[in-house]
């Protein structure tokens, strides 16, 4: 059987009358989504200019224009780029222009972040408007497959999402229509997702997760699909209740502000079963399951799709899986390019020689990496060596299995030893007392780095430095250099507009911030507030050496001032 597109998943919904998509004030059928998005791909025909990259952006929250418009996208064989909201001045015109973007849709809270922009070309579409109603009118009638500007492939460009690096400017990765579609397919065949799901999407669609894992395979299996403009903790069992939700997505630590809702005695009282995602941590996903009664599974794919990981019944607690079928996947010393030792657990688990088990996940064989758009320096440093470098540190044990253990960029060097955030994150989240915990490496006076940990707490608790220090000594894989000096109280964590936590903002602020923050002044010693006089003496211990207390991270951007041609809200929206 041929593997089909993403177009032929949207006509197959021709004719399904049961309800395809909700949200807040929208029903419609699986015929109507199909329709929709058959009269936005003949519009989008229309105004793109002959020639023209068959690209359009979108910077919408999570409305039911967004699905119609990837819908839409597939049928006329275009490619969405999802434009992140949270974005600002140069940097969100940089984004549109470098994905060759000649339509953006939008709705209107958002007109006043492209206002002044230069955005030559670019036409802007305002869903929540009058004017984009009666400008959809004239193709109410359009069927699927009648309108496209490319004839539809498998290897059709379908997404052109951006990356969230920590540095640098984000790259845009290419998917196509047939590995959307596939790994629809996929998740489909592994959670057995049905027809009567309901697939909740609460993490925002400009990502790779939500459209990948959440509405790619409702979209395979002829699920239902509910959406959440933005994502909310005390609006998710709300949500799940009234759409009848079997199934969502997480990324990041979405998870952990839903544990930081006040439990209720009907917790349980509805129909989710699985929530797939990343950096739950094994922690916080058997505390989910133990309040909510349903399952998370941690899973992983590279973004790029250069990379996955399979979970299989055998998977242990905390462990991601093994290799998919046709991957070659090794755990590599970046520095070597040799494979790092089996990582040695305790039969609880827990990693006990995580300086010589981690290293960075490469796939040495075949990979299904399509490339980042125009951007072939990118592609040269993902691909080395004829290897796929995934960024993502691991650790694999004596049987194989997988395990996660952060970013490559999350790596810190404390005392010549190299230590994983990710790691000594998963120990921390053990405290009874923390909500959230984010750990992060700052630069130590003299070299290297310092391990500095954020700390959201438990409704009702505090932070009691005695209390922590004993929890910390009870660690059996807590190793001697992974306890943090510097412990920064937060009423919550700062997050990024995919609920990461953002690091670079955490590493410039450094322990120069103005939330509590208590530091051990040697090691072993007992933590103690971080006062003026003991701040003095730190600045001074960097300047002798010519170092500065804060790590690295972007730089603030402004919005162009460039002359040429600049987008303006106008009255009717277009």
């Amino acid at each position: 059987m041929t593997e089909p597109t993403v177009a032929e998943l949207v006509r197959r919904q021709w004719g399904d009358h049961r309800v395809g998509l909700r949200a807040r004030d929208t029903v419609l059928s699986h015929h109507q989504v199909a329709a929709g998005a058959a009269a936005r791909a003949a519009l989008l025909v229309d105004l793109l200019p002959r020639g023209a990259e068959p690209h359009l952006g979108v910077l919408l929250d999570n409305t039911p224009e967004f699905p119609l418009w990837l819908s839409a996208a597939a049928l006329a064989g275009a490619a969405v780029a999802g434009i992140n909201p949270t974005r600002r001045g140069a940097e969100l015109a940089r984004d549109i222009v470098h994905t060759d973007c000649r339509v953006l849709v939008t709705q209107r809270a958002y007109l006043p972040l492209l206002d002044g922009l230069p955005l030559p070309g670019v036409r802007v579409l305002v869903t929540d408007t009058d004017a984009y109603r009666e400008l959809l009118g004239p193709f109410e009638g359009a069927k699927p497959g009648e309108a496209v500007v490319r004839p539809v492939r498998r290897d059709s460009r379908m997404l052109l999402y951006f990356t969230s690096g920590s540095t640098g400017a984000p790259k845009a990765a290419i998917c196509t229509q047939g590995r959307l579609a596939a790994a629809g397919r996929s998740l489909v065949a592994q959670f057995g997702v049905g027809p009567e799901d309901v697939h909740y999407i609460c993490m925002p669609m400009f990502h790779g997760n939500a459209v990948i894992a959440d509405w790619a395979p409702a979209l395979a299996a002829g699920a239902g699909v509910a959406l959440r403009d933005r994502f909310s903790a005390s609006g998710f069992l709300p949500d799940v209740r009234e759409f009848g939700a079997t199934y969502f997505t997480y990324v990041g630590r979405a998870v952990q502000y839903l544990l930081a809702t006040p439990p209720h005695p009907d917790d349980r009282a509805h129909p989710l079963r699985l929530g797939f995602g990343t950096e739950a941590g094994a922690v916080d996903a058997a505390r989910f399951e133990a309040r909510f009664g349903a399952r998370l599974v941690e899973g992983y794919g590279s973004s790029e799709g250069g990379a996955a990981i399979q979970r299989t019944p055998d998977t242990p607690t905390g462990a991601i899986g093994r290799a998919a079928p046709g991957d070659d996947l090794a755990v590599v010393d970046p520095a070597s390019g040799e494979e790092c030792a089996p990582a040695v657990l305790s039969p609880e688990g827990r990693l006990l020689n995580a300086s010589a088990a981690i290293g960075e996940l490469v796939n040495r064989g075949r990979n299904p990496f399509e490339g980042y758009w125009r951007n072939p320096e990118a592609e040269a440093a993902r691909l080395r060596g004829g290897w796929y470098w995934t960024g993502d540190l691991f650790y694999r044990d004596a049987d194989g299995f997988l395990w996660f253990a952060g970013r490559d960029d999350d790596r810190l060097r404390v005392d010549s030893e190299n230590l994983a955030a990710a790691v000594i994150e998963q120990i921390l989240s053990r405290w009874e007392r923390a909500a959230g915990v984010a750990v992060y490496a700052i630069p130590d006076p003299v070299a290297g780095d310092q391990v500095m940990t954020a700390i959201a707490l438990r409704e009702g608790a505090s932070f009691d430095p005695d209390a922590f220090a004993e929890f910390l000594a009870a660690q059996p894989d807590l190793g001697t250099k992974m306890p943090p000096r510097f412990v920064r109280i937060v009423p919550s964590l700062p997050l990024t507009a995919t609920n990461k936590i953002h690091r670079v903002g955490l590493r410039r602020e450094s322990f120069l911030c103005t939330d509590p923050v208590w530091w051990r002044p040697a090691p072993g010693a007992a933590y103690e507030p971080l006062t003026s006089e003991a701040l003095t003496e730190l600045r001074s211990a960097y300047a002798t050496h010519d170092r500065s207390p804060r790590g690295p991270g972007a730089t603030t951007s402004v919005p162009a001032k460039s002359p040429g041609s600049r987008v303006r809200s106008t009255a009717n929206g277009i």
